[in-house]
């Protein structure tokens, strides 16, 4: 077959013969230039299907980090609302720990007056005369509650 497809180049110039031998480098040149240039744009659209890929992946774990995020900010509001409404309760204890304590230290002086006041009464009636048991006034003379109805 190589020799038919030569035979068409018989009886031509030399000149048109380089011409044409020129023409076939170059044309060979340019199939081996479009199959590298193919071979790069396969390679480049791989690259990229890649990248596309790589993009998708950050963008739902970027996706899967903003709803994290807004998971915890949520999160961080309930904390925040509890402990304002801890800290309320705390005060409101602390309040009335304050009030009871002041309530003891009234008792306790009421407590300490009352003491003294029986100290003293005790001792005002260990002074007087002690006129039970001999005298017109005692136990025995006192009249005596009747429980016939």
């Amino acid at each position: 077959m190589s020799g038919a497809v030569e035979e068409w180049k018989e009886g031509l110039s030399i000149r048109v013969l380089q011409k044409i031998h020129d023409l076939e480098s170059q044309a060979e040149k340019f199939k081996k230039e479009r199959q590298q240039r193919q071979f790069q744009l396969e390679s480049l659209e791989a690259a990229l299907e890649k990248q596309k890929q790589k993009v998708d992946k950050e963008k739902n774990e970027g996706a899967a980090l903003k709803r994290e995020n807004q998971n915890l900010m949520e999160l961080c509001d309930n904390l925040e609302k509890t402990r304002q409404k801890l800290f309320h309760e705390l005060q409101m204890k602390e309040s009335q720990i304050n009030f009871q304590e002041g309530q003891l230290i009234s008792s306790k002086k009421q407590v300490e007056s009352l003491g003294q006041d029986f100290k003293r009464y005790k001792s005002e009636l260990e002074k007087q005369p002690k006129t039970f048991g001999n005298g017109d006034t005692s136990f025995e003379n006192t009249p005596q509650r009747s429980n016939t109805g």
